[in-house]
């Protein structure tokens, strides 16, 4: 785990929310606990106002109550110094890949701002799956699987730090799974194996020009197809489909940096944004 992360900032992420809808719903404590690329160590764990009442059901979860949020910043006031601890990061959590992260990008979205894009999403309940790891899945029943003190489950900066902890005993105990790239790792997470040899398939993202100098962006017989990040190997017009808001980060400098791909991108995205 150290050779495969060594270089990299590296933060275990979690939240706690008014409920379970990633659309809907809104944070009420965010929590990043790691270290910064240079062995800096990163404990960020902060209440927010999510300027709506707290479930009854939410606040047995996390011991978190109206009356403990309500003088707290909204989410507005963290959102600059969230973006810079988590943009180009590898993220860990625990379905972070469906909730967490989703669930955050909306709040981005409210606010009229673009999400930090992480270098890549390493979820733990992802892997527990991949390696076959017996039921159940959830946080609490690994960590204790996994001899890891989940004492305070369901505050955010204690399930983060457990979630960093699992990766570690997992990339521990199945080293030969994780033997690979972040990347390459991350899609495994997502895709599992790849069963077929990439020249039986057509060719991989790897044999095909780039629009861009950095390679995110590549082309396929006048096809765009993205090169890296969750939605890596997808055309954009599917992106456009799926999910839309995406794009409008992707035509921004924190996604595409060349500004004469972004101009061209621009002009393909405005010609099939009839949905």
């Amino acid at each position: 785990m150290v050779d495969i992360l060594e270089g990299h900032k590296v933060l275990a992420f979690d939240l706690e929310t008014t409920g379970v809808s990633t659309n809907n719903d809104r944070i009420v404590q965010v929590a990043l606990i790691g270290a910064e690329a240079n062995g800096e160590t990163v404990h960020y764990d902060v209440l927010i106002n999510p300027q709506r009442p707290i479930p009854s059901g939410a606040s047995r979860v996390h011991g978190i109550y109206d009356s403990r949020v309500r003088s707290e910043p909204v989410f507005k006031h963290y959102a600059s110094e969230l973006f810079d601890l988590m943009d180009g990061a590898v993220i860990v959590g625990h379905n972070a890949r469906r909730f967490d992260m989703p669930l955050l990008q909306n709040e981005y979205y409210r606010c009229g701002m673009v999400p930090p894009e992480p270098l890549v999403v390493l979820d733990t309940l992802e892997a527990v799956r991949r390696l076959k790891v017996p039921r159940p899945h959830n946080l609490g029943a690994q960590c204790a699987r996994n001899g890891i003190d989940l004492s305070n489950a369901h505050d955010a900066a204690a399930d983060a730090a457990a979630s960093l902890l699992l990766l570690w005993k997992l990339m521990r105990d199945h080293p030969s799974s994780f033997r690979r790239s972040l990347q390459e790792i991350e899609q495994w997470l997502i895709n599992g194996e790849v069963r077929k040899d990439e020249s039986e398939l057509g060719r991989s993202l790897g044999d095909l020009d780039s629009l861009d100098k950095q390679g995110r962006i590549k082309i396929d017989e006048g096809v765009y197809i993205v090169g890296f990040g969750r939605h890596r190997g997808k055309d954009l017009h599917t992106i456009g489909k799926e999910d839309p808001r995406y794009l409008d980060w992707l035509l921004s400098p924190n996604g595409v940096e060349d500004e004469s791909a972004r101009d061209t991108l621009r002009e393909f995205v405005s010609s099939i944004r009839d949905w």
